[in-house]
Formats: C-alpha cells, structure tokens, sequence
C-alpha cells in the first residue's frame, strides 16, 4: 500500500526519505546496513587491478613518484604487466611482495 503511494505521489510533494525509502527498494541503490564502503579501496572480492601510476599510488597510500620509484626497482615485477605505455597491476600481489621485500621506501 505504501510502496504505490510513493510511486503515485509527485516528485515535489515527496520527502527526501520517501526518495531514499524507493531507491533503496526499486534501485538497490542504498545497502541495507547503511555502511556504504567508501574507505576501503577494494569493497568487493577478487582481483584487483589497478591501471597507471596514478592509481597504484593510491593503492598504495604513497606519492606519485613514489609509486614510479617502486615500479622502476624492479620489485613488484612479477605484479606488473606493461605494453608500451599501458600498466596493468595486480595490487594484492604486488602488497603481498611489498609486505616482504626488505627495502625501505621513502626518505631518509
């Protein structure tokens, strides 16, 4: 009964929960907890690739150059797939060889 009054009711008339009440129901625009993942880089399971320097620093919370430094090491190479200009990286891996690696980054 009430999910056909909102329908029917005119936008300018609806409240602002009436709006949220059919997005979260028609759309599944909302999650049912309320607790949107907007703090974690990766919300959903699987692989995660990340595309250029720019997205791989901040995958890993680092500067740009940073980021350049570490690739051009040579220490997440097995993590980095290139072809020509176009980097494709397996972030997890290339954290898990990181969590490993004995080099320290940054300044000194």
């Amino acid at each position: 009964m009430k999910d056909t009054l909102l329908k029917e009711k005119p936008l300018f008339q609806s409240t602002l929960g009436d709006l949220v009440e059919v997005l979260k129901e028609e759309l599944g625009f909302a999650s049912e907890s309320g607790n949107d993942e907007k703090d974690n880089i990766f919300p959903s399971g699987g692989k995660h690739y990340v595309r250029g320097m720019k997205e791989l620093a901040k995958a890993l919370h680092c500067s740009i150059s940073t980021a350049q430094r570490i690739k051009s090491s040579g220490v997440i190479d097995a993590a980095i797939s290139q072809n020509g200009k176009v980097v494709v990286i397996d972030v997890e891996r290339a954290l898990d060889i990181l969590r490993v690696s004995n080099k320290k980054w940054g300044r000194k």
